[in-house]
């Protein structure tokens, strides 16, 4: 079968190949740029959790050496301390520059033999079948490539969108924020801050080695950011944090990041999918657009593997827009909503969840990975067994707990996520320190193994010690990106077996659909001629 093609080599384009790899999925990646990272230290990323595990998974190296963890989150409201947060309860955020997350996703891609990279590579026309698509670049390779399905991950002004005929509506300029990277001694080494006096609003989060990235809201219209202008924004916003004398520090970085917000009105076209910017653009508030996008690939990745291995129905694929789409929506309304109240400086009165809260705690919640505008989200199950209460509502992401697999090898829950497979996890409390000879042939063991062998998914059967809120013998059916399908207690083969096909969404189509005519982009002629092929 032919690889999968995804168009763009930002962090979303490389995480889905390489989740891609993971599944045992090859894909070649078009990448319209020379294959290098422009050094860019005033741009960042800050990765919660989930996705920190997702990117280590995938074998990026450089969040190690080039990350930083917040050692705590502290806001002031105008010059009063207003609050501290700390990290022993859950893991701390870690703030790495974009263009280190994306060097180090594209070593891991390099070295991959199931992904091929394809620098200076421009797309500029589609056509799609029954049985693949064909994609045609000019560059340094003039070419057709054929593959089995495409994404685009080519950014905000995706290509692949606009051969697809896709609409991206919604609004330009919601916010802008002058950006500065700068090494200096604040009186919070290693914590995050959020200064409040509305209107103004200045965050500063940490980098390594003493570097460390201030944003400043600017007035929704107001005038340009001219280098003097920047200077003295930073002067004394540095004065006031260290008793009214700015300290030394040495500028490395500025720029001005103006926030857009906008959705995609369909994110699949047959067998062409979109993700990351180039389906939707959100960052206000403290929401983090590239996480959202590595959700994205997370997301798509084990359908598309599916449907490479087994097939899948149309259902399953049509799933990735109805999951996703849905989730970064409610982010945009949420934020949306939020943002008169908290940029007029009243109260907060929106209609979230909540809607008493301060804005300081809402921001807070933001730039956290918290609540509406940042937890990671839960997605609506196909079928809602929950035979067995636990703290994981079916559709959620699962705790990341320790887990067993038959081979003896005890990993966090995460760490076994990305290869396309479901899990099925065994409470049995005592199996941490019982021999597994013991525990693998007694109980519900050999029962249990029995029909997972029997489902129609690839499934990796693992046993856990405990698991928040779940009595023993508590049986968890896990999606391939972490989500829990259902639980039951005990073994219920039959059972299982329905919460598994649900998962899939049912048996494969014989077929994936044509797209519709009006959003097919014709191909130029000649045919096309070479397929592509991974060695």
């Amino acid at each position: 079968m032919d690889p999968v093609i995804v168009v763009g080599a930002g962090p979303v384009g490389l995480s889905l190949s390489l989740a891609l790899a993971g599944a045992g999925v090859p894909s070649v990646v078009l990448d319209e740029g020379p294959g290098k990272e422009e050094v860019r230290p005033a741009r960042t990323v800050v990765l919660h959790a989930e996705s920190t595990a997702m990117a280590h998974r995938l074998g990026c190296r450089t969040l190690r050496d080039e990350g930083a963890y917040f050692a705590a989150w502290r806001t002031m409201r105008r010059s009063r301390p207003d609050r501290r947060i700390t990290f022993e309860d859950h893991p701390a955020p870690l703030h790495v520059p974009q263009h280190a997350l994306t060097r180090g996703l594209r070593d891991a891609a390099a070295a991959h033999p199931l992904v091929q990279l394809i620098t200076d590579s421009k797309l500029d026309a589609l056509e799609q079948d029954g049985r693949g698509i064909t994609a045609h670049t000019r560059g340094a390779e003039t070419t057709w490539w054929r593959g089995s399905y495409l994404v685009g991950c080519d950014g905000a002004r995706s290509t692949v969108r606009k051969l697809l005929g896709i609409r991206f509506p919604g609004r330009t300029a919601v916010e802008r924020h002058a950006v500065a990277a700068l090494r200096t001694e604040l009186p919070w080494p290693g914590e995050a801050l959020l200064h409040r006096s509305p209107p103004q609003e200045v965050t500063s989060r940490p980098l390594r080695d003493g570097v460390w990235r201030l944003d400043w809201l600017l007035p929704p219209r107001g005038e340009l950011v001219t280098p003097d202008a920047l200077v003295t924004l930073i002067r004394d916003t540095l004065a006031a944090w260290c008793g009214g004398t700015t300290p030394p520090y040495d500028l490395i970085d500025t720029g001005v990041h103006t926030l857009h917000h906008r959705l995609a009105r369909r994110w699949r076209d047959g067998r062409a999918f979109l993700a990351g910017d180039a389906a939707h653009l959100l960052g206000a508030l403290g929401t983090q657009g590239v996480e959202e996008g590595l959700r994205d690939a997370e997301n798509l990745a084990w359908k598309l593997s599916l449907a490479w291995h087994q097939g899948a129905s149309d259902a399953l694929l049509d799933s990735y827009e109805a999951e996703r789409r849905t989730a970064v929506a409610s982010r945009l309304r949420a934020a949306d909503q939020a943002m008169p109240s908290l940029r007029a400086g009243g109260g907060l009165r929106t209609y979230l969840p909540g809607a008493a809260r301060s804005a300081q705690s809402l921001l807070t919640d933001g730039h956290l990975g918290r609540g509406p505008l940042g937890a990671e989200p839960a997605y609506a199950p196909p079928v809602a067994v929950r035979e067995v209460p636990t703290a994981t509502e079916p559709g959620g992401p699962v705790a990341n707990v320790p887990v067993t697999a038959p081979d003896g090898a005890t990993v966090p829950l995460r760490d076994l996520l990305g290869q396309g497979r479901l899990l099925v996890v065994l409470v049995a409390p005592g199996t941490g320190v019982w021999d597994r000879r013991h525990w693998l042939g007694a109980g519900l063991m050999p029962r249990l193994a029995a029909a997972v062998s029997a489902l129609p998914v690839r499934t990796d059967l693992l046993v856990a010690d405990r698991y928040p809120g779940a009595p023993a013998h508590t049986v968890l059916l896990v999606r391939p990106d972490g989500h829990l399908a259902a639980t039951f207690a005990g073994v219920r083969p039959a059972e299982l077996y329905e919460a598994a096909d649900a998962v899939r969404a049912g048996a494969p189509a014989s077929r994936v659909p044509k797209p519709t005519p009006s959003t097919a982009a014709p191909a130029p002629a000649p045919a096309p001629t070479p397929t592509v092929v991974i060695d």
